[in-house]
């Protein structure tokens, strides 16, 4: 039998892969149809924000706010809204946008409720691809319906190892750039993706085995943080805390990767004293 929370987060969690996917529509009618005038800088010319960023996060929050009047939402653009005590829909209503503005296919869509601090579900949709991933706590991690599991790879020689770059570049606690010259020799290979969302999904479903980043926001990572945990992986910070998600720093896997990965990490990070 169901719980009363269970039906709850289930009715979220259809709601969430229902909005993502419309947004995602969205996403796709303004790929590689962007004005380059009315792309904007944020915090440095690296920061974009587009048309489309706007139109999909509209269409997530409009109906967020029509289906739960009641909840906090954090999104990437509008920022906060709500009471801080309330269940928080975070929304990234474009990741990768740098991506997207050169045409590349890796970008996506996530969205996550929270309540008390922690996860309730999560959705990360990737347009391009096609692929919808999704989880409830507790209820597992998906792909298209399908249950998917973390890799079983333990060791980092055998790793192919995924990670990202700061907009912001200089902070010797932000610079990822000294992190990947000592991994690199260490692991299978590297990757930097461009979309800390679909990373944590392709670690959810083994295509990646780990992966770290810098510099984040709540927003990049509180969706694919609960896919890899209900995918059976462990999602620390670098420190190997539990301040993921608004510490700034990832560091996930399976288990035993999970914990060499930060181990090494940690030792060279010029921010982790």
């Amino acid at each position: 039998m169901i719980s009363r929370r269970g039906s709850e987060d289930t009715a979220a969690l259809d709601f969430a892969v229902q909005i993502a996917r419309e947004a995602g529509r969205v996403l796709l009618q303004h790929f590689e149809r962007l004005d380059p005038t009315r792309i904007e800088r944020k915090s440095t010319h690296r920061d974009l924000v587009t048309a489309a960023d706007l139109a999909s996060e509209r269409t997530i929050l409009q109906a967020v706010r029509a289906r739960y009047p009641g909840h906090a939402i954090h999104a990437e653009e509008e920022g906060r809204s709500g009471s801080p005590d309330a269940p928080t829909w975070i929304v990234d209503p474009l990741d990768g946008t740098i991506n997207f503005v050169h045409g590349l296919p890796a970008f996506g869509v996530s969205i996550a409720l929270y309540e008390g601090g922690e996860p309730r579900v999560g959705v990360v949709h990737l347009p391009k691809l096609g692929e919808t991933f999704s989880a409830r706590a507790g209820g597992g991690a998906f792909l298209a319906g399908r249950p998917i599991r973390v890799a079983r790879t333990s060791e980092l020689k055998d790793a192919l190892v995924a990670t990202g770059f700061p907009y912001e570049r200089g902070d010797p606690e932000r610079d990822n750039a000294a992190l990947f010259a000592h991994l690199y020799p260490q692991v299978r290979d590297l990757r930097r993706w461009g979309a800390a969302s679909a990373d944590l999904a392709f670690v959810a479903c083994g295509r990646f085995d780990a992966f770290w980043e810098l510099d984040l926001k709540p927003y990049d990572v509180a969706a694919g943080a609960l896919l890899v945990r209900e995918a059976g992986g462990v999602v620390t910070d670098l420190r190997g805390g539990n301040e993921w998600l608004h510490g700034g720093s990832v560091v996930c896997g399976p288990p035993v990767l999970h914990a060499a990965l930060q181990r090494e990490l940690r030792g060279r990070w010029r921010g982790g004293a």
